[in-house]
């Protein structure tokens, strides 16, 4: 499958350079470095679930605290006076 896409001068030639360094087509880094970010971009959804998913869980579980206790425990710990 072949896909084309415009490459601002600068990015082209970021490309090609990286591509130089590697000795290698810069159709091949390309590839890869879209299947690097399209995997991290995947993974990071998948834990932004899964987090979500804890904090769900968490609350059900009736593991959590109000507002109130929360606000007073960011105030002691960085040392803010309530009008903050």
């Amino acid at each position: 499958m072949s896909i084309v896409i415009s490459l601002s001068p600068e990015l082209e030639a970021q490309l090609c350079k990286k591509a130089a360094q590697q000795g290698q087509d810069v159709s091949i880094v390309a590839a890869e470095l879209l299947t690097r970010i399209l995997d991290w971009e995947l993974q990071d959804l998948e834990e932004a679930v899964a987090g979500i998913q804890r904090g769900l869980d968490d609350f059900e579980a009736g593991r959590s605290r109000s507002l109130e206790e929360f606000a007073k425990d960011q105030r002691r710990k960085y040392d803010l006076s309530v009008d903050s």
